[in-house]
């Protein structure tokens, strides 16, 4: 029997399990992989201020530190952001393969008991608990608990076992593949991100530097795309780094829909991918799934004190990640719907509107350059920047 079961060891569940260990909850924490940490499907980036939030940084899973951002225009045309203004994925490339196991360990130290290569097949209700069917290295055995924090990514079976609507159309889902590349030559103090439906429909290419190298990605959206993420990247890479090395290859599919109605239901909570907590706009999840598993366990902690496991009771999860971060995500959502009808010559346009003597740009100073040069260009959007 433990109070909480945590299906999922990225950064979102081992969060949640080290804020309910820290609580004086009986914690498991089970991870499918049989390592944590990988593979990794993910540009590595997160804001300083995300990171700090919940860990000190160790030089031990930071692989670089930028000072900002590089957006380009379908023409080419820069702009620079600072870190502090860049948003959630910009002050930090970690090494997700040490970073992830850091974290787990932390939920280890606080008490919560760690299984890899352990699957969770299937989940029956009992009474007000919950039974959870397990699976390791052949052997199958049940255990009991009274809540469930979903980790488990994207393809979540916790939310599809619990009847938590998470499901994506064609037009709220990214496709992403992502390269580690060698021998290519880019600033290595800022993280870079080139835009364009020509380049990547839907979405955009990235650019992250690592120690050694960079990660150099791409989403796009496939009801919108005309070949496949990979054919994009490749074509770039041709592009721009001719001489590029690729070390290692991921992909995978990163949710945009914005804010869900509900995290919750009876006796089950879901945390980062799996409940959407993507940034529709720059794809980043790492931040939202931090704080989605620190307010989890806050609510598990008072669900498990309180003996209600009801999701009336843990709607308190949704508005505390509403509250943070939710309302931000469906703002974010409906100015991606926005910039998706956008051609490239509208997006040259605004790039060109932009004075390159207006100081540290933030976006909001870029949105107002834009206004006082283009009166008309993007007036539709006005509501979800100021």
């Amino acid at each position: 029997m433990f109070d909480v079961i945590v299906v999922g060891a990225g950064p979102g569940g081992s969060i949640a399990s080290k804020t309910c260990a820290e609580m004086g909850l009986d914690v498991l924490m089970v991870e499918k992989r049989q390592e944590i940490g990988v593979p990794v499907r993910c540009a590595e980036g997160i804001s300083k201020d995300a990171l700090e939030r919940f860990v000190k940084p160790k030089r031990s899973f930071i692989s670089r530190e930028v000072v900002g951002a590089k957006i380009f225009a379908p023409d080419g045309t820069e702009i620079v952001l600072s870190e502090e203004r860049a948003g959630n994925e910009v002050g930090y490339v970690l090494e997700r393969k040490i970073f992830d196991r850091y974290l787990a360990k932390l939920a280890s130290d606080a008490g919560a008991e760690v299984l890899v290569k352990t699957t969770a097949v299937s989940f029956e209700k009992k009474d007000d608990r919950v039974r959870v069917r397990l699976l390791r290295m052949g052997e199958e055995w049940d255990v009991e608990t009274k809540i469930v924090i979903g980790a488990d990514g994207v393809e979540s079976r916790v939310a599809k076992f619990f009847g938590i609507d998470t499901t994506l159309k064609l037009n709220e889902v990214e496709s992403c593949v992502q390269y580690l590349m060698t021998n290519i030559d880019f600033d290595p103090d800022y993280c870079h991100f080139w835009l364009g439906k020509s380049i990547a429909p839907g979405g955009y290419v990235w650019l992250f530097p690592k120690r050694i190298g960079a990660n150099v990605g791409i989403g796009v959206m496939p009801s919108l795309a005309k070949k496949t993420p990979k054919e994009y990247l490749d074509d770039f890479v041709s592009k721009k780094f001719s001489d590029g090395k690729v070390v290692e290859f991921v992909a995978g599919a990163v949710p945009v829909c914005g804010e869900i109605e509900t995290a919750v239901s009876d006796n089950v909570m879901l945390v980062g991918d799996a409940a959407r907590h993507a940034d529709p706009i720059t794809g980043g999840g790492i931040a939202n799934a931090m704080k989605a598993g620190y307010y989890a366990g806050i609510v598990a902690f008072e669900a498990v004190k309180r003996g209600d496991f009801s999701a009336r009771f843990l709607r308190r999860y949704d508005k505390l990640w509403k509250d943070d971060f939710g309302r931000n995500l469906a703002r974010k959502r409906r100015l991606q719907q926005k910039l998706i009808d956008m051609d490239d010559d509208t997006l040259n346009r605004i790039f060109h509107s932009i004075p390159r003597n207006i100081g540290e740009l933030s976006v909001r100073a870029i949105v107002l350059e834009i206004f006082k040069r283009n009166p008309k260009l993007l007036w539709d959007v006005k509501d979800f920047i100021f």
